[in-house]
């Protein structure tokens, strides 16, 4: 009887341990996708600060979530997701920038050796 008991109590404090446990928001699991595609050798060599950003504020989020504020988790979820997408953005931009510049070197390289060379009669 007393064993009864015994595992009674053990499920009912089982259960609210469970129950009591911060629940973590949708759009955190979402953020946490989006740093991560974020989080390519590319992206930290050419947008280091909104990485950086968007990592700090999913680390935020998931403070939260183990304080058990929901509604600051869902916040900074949601910005460490946008945050994460501008990382990506920006490290796109620097890179086409980059291949721009190699290009308009190019031509110029090339549009100067055509100028070199004797045009025949």
């Amino acid at each position: 009887m007393n064993s009864t008991l015994f595992a009674a109590a053990s499920c009912v404090l089982l259960l609210n341990a469970c129950g009591s446990a911060p629940k973590a928001p949708p759009q955190l699991a979402v953020a946490e996708a989006a740093v991560q595609r974020a989080s390519t050798p590319a992206t930290m060599a050419d947008a280091p600060a909104e990485l950086r950003v968007a990592t700090d504020k999913l680390a935020a989020a998931r403070a939260a979530v183990t304080a058990g504020d929901a509604t600051r988790a869902r916040l900074l979820s949601e910005q460490a997701e946008v945050d994460a997408r501008v990382a990506e953005l920006h490290a796109d931009s620097v890179r086409s920038g980059k291949a721009a510049k190699e290009s308009q070197a190019a031509a110029r390289a090339l549009a100067e050796e055509i100028q070199r060379k004797p045009t025949a009669p």
